[in-house]
């Protein structure tokens, strides 16, 4: 163990040659039925000294010490099998010049199959030593793997190099496999899972499955997901082949194979709005911005402007995209500044020559809004009017908003607001024919900052507990690539005034999500049927502004579009003539820093914007506002008055 480099290529140099000799007094004994034959050693035998020598030199010459034991493969055998060959002619070329050897002809051929398995078998054997001295109070954790194909056997070659995991079982949904035995374990079927993980007291299963199709290996996670295994991955056959991964890189099962719906497939036609054009990206930094910035440079636009506030995020953007605009010859330009800031628009726009927008800036988190109303306000609603007004007059082809579910009927500020931002591109397209706008609603992404799916691996990493506000809350969910992919070709499905939507599946219930995460982790939830749990779920009740359900359709009127998963909503403002009177109401409270008086003014404009707190979060409100409240509001105006009370004293927040 202890041993140089040098020092074990002399090792197994030195076994070569006594391998050598061996071989040829065996080949002679063998072909002439003989131990030591007279007619062939009498004379013959320096040549037990001499061919050892020369096969040294020959195995060095072709590179035969170069290979590391440990990692012997397919390749280093057939390096040996060359080897041999070779010098089994050396053999035959000695024995046909040399007339006074007898030295039969069948003798090399004999020679080079004995040396050849001898030398394998050699190297066989040192390697099992070695890893035997190397696991050697090593306790190696016991696991199982699902796939028992070719990725599945260079797995568990890779995890028996390791010094972590010991492969004992293959699962395979093959017929044909179950009850064979390859890399030395017995291949079982997947509904032995449960009877193989106490046997061998197993508590990890590695999926082994790069090319499975995604439906299947969504009832496999879906079907692990009730025990109590950890479960892991290998990366996808795509990131195999294009060598961005190692089939030993576990990782953990991506959250999206928990949900129930498929992906959905871009459509290279609808990237018309970004190929070869000069492309702006609000909220470059953002969860969606980013993404949209990455998925843009694929599409080869002209050129592309980072447009954030967070100089942070911004630099983080810029430093990853740089080199990959480079290579395709396309402008990258990171841009500091506020989209409330009109003037500083209008600049980078007419600077940049942009021809579309993706307006991706907005404060999202609904908690941090409902503390810090006015800034949401500020930022989603008039931030999207500077947008809107600087895109029309800098003659911008295309502005595309992204929006969210929570604009519809929405029960917190946040949702309040990008309703509103929504109505402020129809109030902008009803006034212009020269740009077109459009916006499109998503579910929660997943993976995005402030995302439920991040909070549960973090708690439970943690030991938990797991909080989930409602036994009841359920949620559509997405993928960030697939939002991104959404955003950008529903910017050239837009026509005018548009909402789009996808359609996203059924909804998943969080608290099933919870116990799958947890699961799948390899724990087990602690409840009242399994006190002895690892992992609880408390539930913390419903946030300020948070409802049970999201909905995607404020009418629930819907036309289909050129893309089977995507979808044009008839949503539209109530009264678009009146907006203007409307803004400007709004924008007097946020500048007088009425908040109050502006919340008043979403509950009139925005359909659906009514909930009332419940009493116990009156307890901190003056009895006088509270008393006015309830005594002068239609229902849901008590939200109001509390909001602002809540507010009074809350620091404004910038979640970016």
């Amino acid at each position: 163990m202890t041993l140089t480099r040098p020092q074990k290529q002399l090792i197994i140099g030195t076994m070569d040659l006594v391998l050598i000799g061996c071989s040829l007094w065996a080949a002679v004994a063998v072909r002439l039925g003989a131990f030591w034959p007279d007619q062939v050693w009498e004379d013959g035998w320096p040549l037990l000294l001499v061919l050892p020598l020369i096969g040294g030199a020959l195995f060095y010459g072709v590179g035969l010490y170069k290979s590391v034991l440990r990692s012997m493969g397919r390749h280093d055998v057939i390096r040996i099998a060359q080897a041999s060959f070779l010098l089994s002619l050396v053999l035959a070329a000695v024995g046909f010049f040399d007339f006074g050897l007898f030295l039969p002809r069948s003798t090399p051929i004999i020679f080079g199959l004995l040396l050849a398995v001898s030398m394998i078998a050699g190297r066989g054997a040192a390697r099992s030593y070695y890893q035997l001295l190397r696991e050697r109070g090593v306790q190696k954790r016991p696991v199982i793997v699902y796939g028992a194909g070719e990725s599945g056997i260079q797995l568990v070659a890779a995890l028996n190099a390791g010094r972590e995991f010991r492969p004992v079982a293959f699962l395979d949904d093959d017929k044909g496999l179950q009850g064979r035995f390859i890399s030395g374990r017995r291949v079982h079927a997947p509904r032995d899972v449960d009877y193989l993980s106490k046997k061998f007291a197993a508590t990890d299963v590695f999926l082994a499955l790069p090319s499975v199709s995604r439906a299947r290996r969504k009832e496999i996670v879906h079907f692990l997901s009730q025990r109590p295994v950890r479960v892991q991955t290998i990366p996808s056959m795509v990131e195999l082949a294009a060598g961005f991964e190692n089939i030993d890189r576990l990782r953990e099962v991506g959250v999206q194979e928990l949900l129930n719906r498929d992906a959905v497939d871009p459509m290279s036609g609808l990237f018309s709005s970004v190929r070869g054009r000069a492309v702006l990206v609000t909220g470059a930094g953002g969860s969606i911005g980013s993404e949209l910035c990455r998925q843009i440079l694929t599409m080869e636009p002209s050129r592309i402007v980072l447009f954030e506030i967070s100089e942070v995020a911004l630099y983080a953007i810029e430093l990853e995209l740089r080199e990959m605009a480079s290579e395709l010859s396309i402008e990258l330009h990171a841009v500091l500044g506020s989209v409330c800031d009109a003037a500083r628009l209008e600049q980078v726009m007419k600077t940049y020559r942009v021809q579309t927008v993706y307006h991706a800036a907005a404060y999202k988190h609904v908690p941090l809004v409902e503390a810090n109303p006015l800034e949401g306000i500020r930022n989603n609603i008039f931030g999207t009017r500077a947008v809107a007004e600087v895109a029309a007059r800098c003659k911008v082809d295309r502005v595309i908003l992204v929006s969210t579910d929570k604009a519809v009927r929405p029960t917190s500020v946040m949702g309040a607001t990008k309703r509103m931002a929504e109505m402020v591109l129809q109030h902008a397209q009803a006034r212009t024919a020269e740009t077109i706008y459009c916006m499109v609603r998503f579910g929660n992404v997943m993976g995005s900052s402030g995302s439920v799916i991040p909070l549960f691996q973090k708690q439970i990493a943690a030991g938990g507990p797991v909080t989930v506000t409602h036994p009841e809350v359920i949620r559509y969910f997405m993928t960030i690539p697939e939002a991104a992919q959404l955003v950008v070709q529903a910017g050239s499905l837009g026509r005018g005034g548009d909402v789009f939507l996808l359609d996203m599946g059924s909804p998943v219930a969080i608290l099933d999500l919870a116990r799958r995460m947890i699961h799948l982790s390899g724990l087990e939830v602690k409840d009242a049927q399994s006190p002895q749990g690892d992992i609880e779920i408390v539930f913390t009740g419903l946030r300020p502004g948070e409802k049970l359900f999201e909905e995607l359709l404020v009418s629930g009127d819907v036309l289909s579009t050129s893309h089977p998963k995507i979808m044009r909503s008839l949503d539209g403002p109530s009264d678009l003539c009146d907006l203007d009177g409307i803004l400007a109401e709004l924008e007097t409270a946020v500048v007088n820093h009425d908040i109050s008086g502006a919340l008043r003014v979403l509950v009139r404009t925005v359909e659906g914007f009514e909930q009332v707190y419940p009493d116990a979060m009156m307890v901190d409100i003056p009895d006088s506002i509270a008393t006015d409240a309830r005594a002068e509001a239609k229902p849901g105006r008590a939200r109001i008055e509390n909001t602002a009370a809540l507010s009074e004293n809350a620091s404004f927040i910038s979640v970016g």
